[in-house]
Formats: structure tokens, C-alpha cells, sequence
């Protein structure tokens, strides 16, 4: 079985066992974490949430907190001496996924709202709407 979830704003495909590095999620090392943005669920058929599957969740054990290596970002004007650096670390969870969970699923019941199903309008040529005088 796999999923996909979405976590920081970016798109990720899971499976049971697997280690995923996604933006930081509050938590200590050990905390459980449900990941309830479930986009699709694969288990011999796939279902596809619109945008979210109904009662799907995703549960991982928080591995580590840590911070990816440093980004560096270099503004450069030619001839005018401009040179600015800057660096940043972004921080992240690692987390390791125990459990995709479908939810219970039921099939949407059909409502009756008490009122016939409405006829069809009959569709009327342009020459005969001329002929009536417009509208």
C-alpha cells in the first residue's frame, strides 16, 4: 500500500517502513504525528481524493529534528562593486511512516428531496422563436 501526502507544501509518495525528510513539523524525537493531507491511496486500486481522500490519514514516528545543509545565495551586479551573500539552513523532520489508514468509506447515499425530476425544456429553432415576436 502507498499514498501520496502532502506535507510543507510539497507532494510526497509513502509507503509503510519507509523514512521521509519533510518541512519542520512540531514534535519531539518518539512523538507520533498524523499526516491527514492524504492525495491518493494505492492498494490495488488506486483512489484518488478530490483533493483529499475522506478518512485517510498517514501515521509516522518523528525520527529526528534536524536543519539541511546551508543554501548559499550570492547577489552579483557586474562593474558597480555590488556583491551581497547570504545563507540559510532550512529546518526539517525526518519521519518514519507506521501506518496508512483508510477510512471507513461508504458509498454516498442517494437523498430524496421530495420533488419530481424536472422535464426538458423542448429546444425551439431560431425561425420559430422569429416567428413568435422575439425572446
Amino acid at each position: 500500500m502507498y499514498a501520496v501526502i502532502e506535507a510543507g507544501g510539497k507532494q510526497l509518495r509513502v509507503r509503510e517502513g519507509d523514512s521521509v525528510r519533510v518541512e519542520r513539523i512540531p514534535g519531539a524525537v518518539g512523538d507520533e504525528v498524523t499526516l491527514d493531507r492524504v492525495l491518493l491511496v494505492g492498494d490495488g486500486r488506486i483512489e484518488i481524493g478530490t483533493p483529499l481522500v475522506a478518512g485517510a490519514t498517514v501515521r509516522a514516528r518523528v525520527l529526528r529534528q534536524g536543519r539541511a545543509r546551508k543554501v548559499r545565495v550570492m547577489k552579483y551586479k557586474p562593474k558597480a562593486h555590488y556583491r551581497r551573500r547570504q545563507g540559510h539552513r532550512q529546518a526539517f523532520t525526518e519521519l518514519r511512516i507506521e501506518k496508512i489508514e483508510l477510512g471507513e468509506t461508504a458509498a454516498p447515499a442517494e437523498q430524496d428531496t421530495g420533488r419530481q425530476a424536472a422535464r426538458p425544456v423542448p429546444r425551439r429553432s431560431r425561425a420559430e422563436v422569429s416567428e413568435a415576436g422575439g425572446a
